[in-house]
């Protein structure tokens, strides 16, 4: 089978490419790219200039369909293979069809202009995704590089970073990284507010703001909740006992608030979570939740009651049960879902769910786990103990 040529190509255009990438283009009877990418090529490159079309769906199912053709090129900004069209050819196409060669990243250029040390430093991209994803890595002292596109991209970024208190955040818009006009300007989040060349990074190093971790836990007020919320240390409890794992998906049942779907997905950037929830009410403001804590791109929910509303839905690795244990079918129509090696987690504060859940533990195994917490509590001139509602938390992984 033919392969594809994937060629990184920056802002220093012709001149930055390495011979190998070169000969790639020079030997290509048809050459792919975005407009400015085409315009950075030399007369002597004389293959038909093809421009991406947007969305890139047709440009797969072409080459795709097309696996013998010869002499394919395709332009890519800087690394092909991070966060680019590289990456989405090897997950369509399959990585043995192309031959890639790389160009420093808009990445790697920022880290070097700034002096971080790259393995240190996040990378988001806000390209062709909602700018709020941003939010979930904005943790006081973390260094950021953002990718951003559009004359408002920056802009847009740090009424992001704004908005959610981190205002005072260091806050550097890198222009054409690499290119004769490279521009870099450096102010704070809630002072940046102007249009930025197409071509832009932007780098941030988080001030002092809201303290919401990536680790389980986050405090109840993080969340827009009409008080069907998981709290906070059960939920720590519940998301150690489903254990996020690279690219897995969860489904959050009854998810209320969607507290648990949403610390699923911050846990790992490549999870997936699906939340059910039947009151409409409660599934708008979990979409609400999931853009205010930065994961509005993997989170889908499905307005329904279940079990029913299960049907048709991508198989999970993990399933958490927040609501509606005692619905007839619920645990067996989830413990069937489950994929083999799969989590099933519920939790039940009432005695007629605990009876389920221990019934479930003694067909299929598993632990059962009761969570008591109390708080300090002022009584008059006196501190005493609050104890909240215990929780029976069930968890088993299916064989």
């Amino acid at each position: 089978m033919t392969r594809i040529a994937v060629v990184g190509i920056g802002a220093d255009g012709w001149s930055g490419l390495g011979e190998a990438a070169r000969a790639a283009v020079l030997r290509a009877r048809t050459v792919f790219g975005s407009e400015r990418q085409l315009s950075l090529l030399p007369a002597e490159a004389t293959a038909e200039r093809r421009t991406l079309p947007s969305p890139l769906e047709p440009l797969f199912a072409e080459l795709g369909a097309d696996g013998g053709a010869q002499g394919l090129c395709v332009l890519a900004s800087g690394d092909p293979m991070l966060h680019g069209i590289g990456a989405s050819l090897a997950r369509r196409l399959g990585p043995e069809r192309l031959d890639v060669h790389p160009h420093p990243s808009a990445f790697a250029l920022a880290c070097a202009r700034l002096g971080w040390p790259a393995a240190n430093v996040e990378l988001v991209s806000a390209v062709a995704r909602p700018p709020a994803v941003m939010a979930r890595v904005l943790q006081p002292g973390r260094r950021i590089v953002a990718y951003a596109t559009g004359a408002d991209g920056a802009r847009t970024l740090a009424r992001v970073v704004s908005d959610r208190g981190f205002g005072a955040s260091r806050f550097v818009v890198l222009e054409g990284l690499g290119g004769s006009d490279e521009r870099v300007t450096e102010t704070t989040a809630q002072t940046f507010d102007a249009s930025a060349d197409a071509l832009h990074a932007v780098a941030i190093e988080v001030a002092v703001g809201p303290v919401h971790p990536l680790v389980p836990g986050l405090p109840d007020d993080a969340y827009e909740t009409d008080g069907q919320l998981t709290k906070r240390h059960v939920r720590a409890a519940t998301l150690a006992a489903l254990a996020p794992l690279p690219g897995a998906l969860l489904w959050d049942v009854g998810a209320g608030s969607g507290s648990v779907a949403i610390e699923w997905l911050r846990a790992d950037r490549t999870t997936r979570a699906i939340a059910i929830e039947r009151q409409e009410p409660r599934a708008d403001r979990i979409e609400r939740n999931a853009l205010s804590l930065g994961v509005p791109d993997r989170l889908i929910v499905a307005r329904g009651s279940a079990p029913e509303a299960l049907a048709g839905l991508d198989q999970p690795c993990a399933v958490f049960i927040g609501g509606g244990v005692t619905t007839r079918g619920m645990l067996d129509s989830c413990w069937h879902a489950l994929r083999p090696g799969g989590r099933l987690v519920a939790n039940a504060v009432t005695l007629e769910s605990e009876q389920m859940l221990a019934s479930a533990r003694a067909a299929r195994g598993g632990t059962l786990t009761r969570i008591e917490i109390s708080h300090a509590e002022q009584i008059g001139g006196f501190t005493s103990w609050r104890a909240h509602r215990p929780v029976v938390q069930l968890s088993a992984t299916k064989p």
